[in-house]
């Protein structure tokens, strides 16, 4: 790997892991026109996640640090016979419909791994996945604007969002899309919705990276990649916190029917191409 390759690999994870166009189908794609080979690419890959996840610490530090203070406090309070005082306060009634949300998201990567896997090595599924992150980015800005908040939102709205999050791990889904697009429908307020969608990403990329970290460093890496790998990691936290701040602002403008047209454009393309020119 090249430090070019790194570089635009690392680009495109941070960009695409939080602007709605699939940051799986985009390096999937990326890793099939460069031919991208060898064991240290799954490692590569996995540390490329790393990087994205320190983007969202850095721009939500304020909530996580807050979200960890309030699990301390949920502790204090079983342990003094209080309960679990879901309701205590916004905090506290944010990390548990993080929780709920995070429950549907795992089960569904665990029991259906293989599946998705497969579908890494198909253009035309990630091709199929790019056009369906379209159509519900399209959708999704024809929803009038909801009022809720955290203290209005219920534990089957944090669900529905899990599962939306579970089915992007199909390439070509977009994540952060998908989360949003659920959190709209499911009457959120475009900026609760946008920091609720990323907050949950925490969980999900955590999780990504524990059940493939051990399949990717058993298989080792070649110590002549550190340097592209490590510059990859750095230029994915950059590019996410950049793509992070930019999600905020064209969310709540109502503009994201521009990745509408790009992802059904490159969708479009790669069906074609899988069936016509591969």
């Amino acid at each position: 790997m090249t430090f070019f390759e790194a570089i635009i690999l690392g680009l495109t994870q941070g960009l695409s892991e939080f602007l709605p166009i699939s940051s799986s189908g985009h390096l999937a794609l990326l890793q099939y026109f460069f031919g991208i080979e060898g064991e240290s690419v799954l490692a590569f890959a996995v540390l490329l996640h790393l990087g994205t996840l320190i983007s969202v610490f850095i721009v939500y530090r304020k909530d996580i640090w807050a979200l960890i203070v309030e699990l301390f406090m949920v502790f204090k309070d079983i342990f003094t016979g209080k309960g679990l005082r879901i309701n205590a306060n916004p905090t506290r009634r944010l990390g548990f419909m993080i929780i709920v949300a995070t429950i549907p998201t795992g089960l569904i990567g665990i029991l259906f791994n293989d599946l998705f896997a497969s579908m890494y090595s198909s253009l035309l599924s990630i091709g199929i996945g790019l056009i369906f992150t379209g159509t519900i980015l399209w959708l999704a800005e024809r929803i009038n604007a909801g009022t809720k908040t955290v203290s209005e939102m219920q534990f089957g709205h944090a669900f529905f969002v899990g599962v939306m999050q579970g089915i992007a791990i199909c390439p070509g889904v977009s994540r952060s899309g998908s989360t949003l697009v659920s959190s709209l429908f499911s009457g959120l307020n475009r900026e609760f919705g946008v920091k609720f969608a990323f907050l949950i990403s925490i969980p999900s990329i955590l999780g990504s990276v524990i059940l493939e970290a051990p399949a990717a460093f058993e298989q080792g890496a070649d110590m002549s990649f550190v340097l592209p790998i490590l510059t990859g990691v750095i230029v994915s936290a950059v590019s996410g916190l950049i793509a992070i701040k930019a999600m905020i602002k064209l969310v709540t403008g109502k503009r994201l029917w521009y990745f509408s047209i790009y992802t059904w454009t490159v969708g479009a393309a790669v069906v074609l191409y899988s069936i016509f020119g591969a």
